[in-house]
This record gives structure tokens, C-alpha cells and sequence, in this order.
């Protein structure tokens, strides 16, 4: 069993497909709890169609169908008895652009919350302080709940982005490209924050930037045309890669 391993998700044979075309190719990949993987490869390579199969987020694309399993904690995400809502509230996404709703801050972080049935006024409040704190933004902002999200900088409304799954009390965070658009000190507040939250969190970390799956990351996986190449610790892949397609993208010679 995968659980005895400490394995949070477990891709078994995973082929996915848009129409005709096969975009992720046989991925074997198992992802252990309370780590970062960092998820690193070309444009095109597939890290993100793989970071959307993990809450079944491909489905909302026309034609897309998969063959293989994603486990979570030992359960197919993809039985057709799972109650989809529930998993990507276990599951939560950050996206590279963050989407910061026409609202306050506080209403921000209990958009979903409130969605899922709690009303309680000092519950939310709770809510909130604790996800802005995770988020690094508490601090920064507890003056101001009452500003419009849209008012933040891309930083903080990013910071805002993973503070709202955050309070939906997720066991997964994935993150695709989160700090693409930032700043170097915005960057370093949302790296940051990954290392306190994996504490508690299991992370899934796609990035462009490789110094930042080096920086943050546990084990990272590389991914090259819709296949997995090669995985690892992360110091181990990035100073004695097995694949000499990995040691030419993260030395800069293609991607």
C-alpha cells in the first residue's frame, strides 16, 4: 500500500488525452506528504496538464479523458462515486495569474468558505487571520479588510490567491507558475511561505524559474513531450542527473 511509503498521491500509468492527441504519456509518480515537488521542464512538456489531473480540473476542457489512476491516500480520484466539489477542496489550485475577486480582502479569503455552508462571524474571522498568516500577508493587511483585492499589488493578490485555499483547509496546494509575474521580493514571500507551509500541506510546485524548484523543493520531477524523465531529490537532479536531457535544461542548453 502506497500509505505505509508516506505517499500522498500516487500516478499509476497515467495517459491523458485532448481528443486525439496524447499529451501525458505512461506517468509514473509518487508524491509524499508534508514535501514540495517541484515540477520543472520546456514549455509544452505537459506540467501543467499533469497539475490539473491531480483535481480533475481537465475535465471542464472539451474532449479531454484519461487512462491510469491518481490515488489519494489510497482512494482513485477518478472512481466515479468521488464526489468531484469535495476533492478540489482537498485539493486546491493557485494559478499563475492571480485572480483576485471584486471584493474586500476578508470576503476574498471566505468566498468559498461561505459557499460551503459556514456563517458563523467569528469562525470567518478566525478563518481569515489564520489564512492571511499562512500566506504572510496577515500582518501586512489586517488594518485594511475592508480594501477591495483588486487594490493589492500582483504580489500580495497572489499571497491573497493561496490564502484563499488555504481556508479551505485543503490537504494538497498546487501551484502553477505562482510567481511568474512577480518581483523578486514578492517571489521570495511566496517561496517562503511554501517552506512553512509544508509543514502541514503537501505541494505541488510547477515553475519555469529552476532556481526556484532548487531553492524550494524537495524532490523534483522533469518532465520533457508529455513524459516523465527523470525524478528525484532535488540536489541529486540537479548536480548528478541521471538523463542527459536533464542536465542540458537545467544548464540552459535548451527550453
Amino acid at each position: 500500500m502506497s500509505l505505509e511509503k508516506n505517499i500522498k498521491i500516487d500516478t499509476r500509468h497515467l495517459n491523458l488525452y485532448f481528443f486525439e492527441e496524447k499529451i501525458l504519456k505512461d506517468i509514473n509518480l509518487e508524491i509524499t506528504s508534508n514535501q514540495i515537488l517541484g515540477i520543472i521542464g520546456p514549455a509544452g512538456s505537459g506540467k501543467t496538464t499533469f497539475l490539473r489531473s491531480l483535481n480533475r480540473m481537465n475535465e471542464l476542457e472539451p474532449g479531454s479523458r484519461i487512462e491510469g489512476q491518481i490515488l489519494l491516500d489510497g482512494i482513485d480520484i477518478y472512481n466515479s462515486e468521488l464526489d468531484v466539489i469535495s476533492l478540489r477542496k482537498r485539493v486546491g489550485i493557485v494559478f499563475a495569474l492571480p485572480v483576485a475577486l471584486p471584493m474586500s480582502i476578508y470576503e476574498n479569503v471566505v468566498y468559498g468558505v461561505r459557499l460551503s455552508g459556514i456563517k458563523d462571524k467569528a469562525r470567518l474571522d478566525e478563518i481569515v487571520e489564520k489564512s492571511l498568516s499562512a500566506a504572510f500577508l496577515w500582518d501586512e493587511l489586517k488594518d485594511r479588510l475592508n480594501l477591495s483585492g483588486l487594490r493589492l499589488s500582483g504580489g500580495q493578490q497572489q499571497r491573497l490567491c493561496l490564502a484563499r485555499v488555504l481556508a479551505m483547509e485543503p490537504d494538497v496546494i498546487l501551484l502553477d507558475e505562482p510567481c511568474s509575474g512577480l518581483d523578486p521580493i514578492s517571489t521570495s514571500w511566496i517561496e517562503d511561505a511554501l517552506i512553512e507551509l509544508k509543514k502541514n500541506y503537501t505541494i505541488v510546485l510547477v515553475t519555469n524559474n529552476t532556481m526556484q524548484a532548487a531553492r524550494v523543493a524537495d524532490k523534483t520531477a522533469f518532465f520533457l513531450m508529455g513524459e516523465l524523465l527523470e525524478v528525484g531529490l532535488t540536489k541529486q537532479i540537479f548536480t548528478a542527473p541521471v538523463k542527459q536531457e536533464t542536465n542540458d535544461y537545467i544548464t540552459g542548453r535548451f527550453g
